[in-house]
């Protein structure tokens, strides 16, 4: 219930100022060269529309499936395959009238807008909110690898310095370029002595196969920072900048070492060793069945920067362009079999949003999906934007437009891989719904 409440407005809303916006980048360069505007709609409208009102020679409206929107023009071979217009002789209206520029500008026109759109909402994250990054220099206890990450010869406590095929120096920055990039040496430092760890070509599928992406969580004292009301630690004699060190006599030097431990002893009574002032004490501290005890550690040492107005625009468009070259990157990971599971349908894009009202967590998923839908529709296949493109390209290098009846074709070619993507990022929600996945 509370995902109808809080995440699905959310969605709806972000989606809803997403195409709106998109087919304005359409629809003003149309008018501005004097193409006819059929329709303007918000959502798909088959058989029927929630709601349209005539206005000049434009329809305006509302349909009922949210897959998108889509601005109608005359003269066009789009997805409403009007074959009766396209038989008739060219008009001074129509869209196939107009010079091949004009025709490009009319069809980046929603991927310019989409794009510029994600990069100036970053920017005002960054003025607004700033940004939080975990920089690897303040790592200095080195991390807890994941199993996977072990397997590859990476120990606990490694302090990871940095790696070869990135230039990130931060957390967040490394495991994407390992992902996502070139990153497959390691370096780090162990025991006083600096090596290097390699990782072999197969890591990204190995990452997406084990669907845990973390690969590296920092090592950090369990120092206590908060205590719950209502929880054990809040019953017990557990004090805040209290150390925990230990359950029931097993050394848990780290937090990660703590949580790795305390998952044994859910609903069971624990005996922590804590030191406090230079001394060592036990107290006993109620797990709750989620494993909890209620109480939490001292915040990671993260670097916050702020920006000012005209600085946060540098940075806006430099962490935008970093999330359309991940885009980009990951396309290779598409044609892969363990890639084609990670597609993520509607399910997916609603797990993005936080709570009703976290603005900060909105506008950062508003600018993705932004960027997302610039580089998605910019893609060469038919019946997206980049289709398009593609023909009107071919037409001013060959000087004559491609045949309408292989426009016709390659438009409902590109339906069908458009609705296969649809069918395969939702069903792949709904299989990971069933299986827990």
């Amino acid at each position: 219930m509370d995902i109808l409440l809080t995440q699905v407005p959310q969605f709806i809303l972000c989606l809803s100022l997403l195409i709106v916006l998109h087919e304005m980048g359409h629809f003003l360069p149309a008018r501005w060269f004097k193409v006819r505007v059929e329709k303007f709609y918000l959502f798909f409208d088959p058989w029927f529309s929630l709601w349209k009102k005539k206005k000049g020679d434009t329809e305006y409206g509302i349909g009922w499936l949210p897959l998108g929107g889509y601005v109608k023009l005359s003269g066009m071979i789009d997805e409403s395959m009007d074959r009766d217009q396209m038989a008739k002789p060219p008009q001074p209206w129509e869209f196939r009238s107009k010079p091949a520029w004009q025709r490009l500008i009319v069809m980046v026109g929603g991927v310019v807008v989409n794009l510029l759109l994600g990069l100036v909402i970053y920017s005002m994250v960054m003025f607004v909110w700033g940004r939080e990054t975990l920089p690897l220099s303040s790592m200095v206890d080195g991390v807890h690898p994941s199993e996977q990450m072990k397997a590859y010869g990476f120990h606990e406590g490694d302090v990871i310095l940095g790696g070869k095929g990135t230039a990130s120096a931060t957390m967040e920055g490394l495991m994407r370029d390992i992902l996502l990039g070139d990153c497959r040496e390691v370096l780090v430092r162990r025991d006083g002595r600096e090596m290097s760890i390699a990782l072999p070509d197969s890591v990204d599928q190995s990452i997406l196969r084990s669907e845990r992406t973390a690969l590296f969580l920092p090592r950090r004292a369990f120092v206590v920072d908060t205590i719950l009301p209502g929880g054990g630690a809040a019953a017990s004699e557990l004090r805040l900048a209290d150390r925990i060190v230990a359950i029931n006599g097993i050394p848990t030097p780290y937090f990660g070492d703590f949580q790795q431990e305390i998952k044994g002893h859910h609903g069971e009574q624990v005996v922590l060793g804590v030191e406090r002032s230079g001394g060592r004490l036990e107290i006993p501290v109620q797990v709750s069945d989620e494993g909890l005890i209620g109480a939490g550690a001292t915040p990671l040492r993260t670097k916050k920067e702020t920006f000012g107005f005209f600085a946060s625009f540098p940075a806006g468009i430099q962490h935008g362009m970093a999330v359309l070259t991940g885009q980009a990157r990951s396309m290779k990971l598409l044609g892969t079999k363990e890639g084609a599971k990670q597609v993520g349908g509607f399910w997916r894009i609603l797990q993005l949003f936080g709570d009703w009202g976290d603005w900060q967590t909105f506008w950062n998923v508003t600018a993705f999906l932004s960027i997302v839908l610039a580089f998605m529709n910019i893609l060469p296949i038919p019946a997206l934007d980049g289709g398009h493109v593609m023909f009107l390209l071919y037409e001013m290098v060959a000087g004559k437009p491609a045949p309408e009846k292989v426009m016709e074709v390659a438009q409902l070619v590109g339906m069908v891989l458009v609705i296969g993507l649809l069918l395969l990022a939702n069903g792949n929600d709904i299989i990971k719904g069933i299986t827990g996945g």
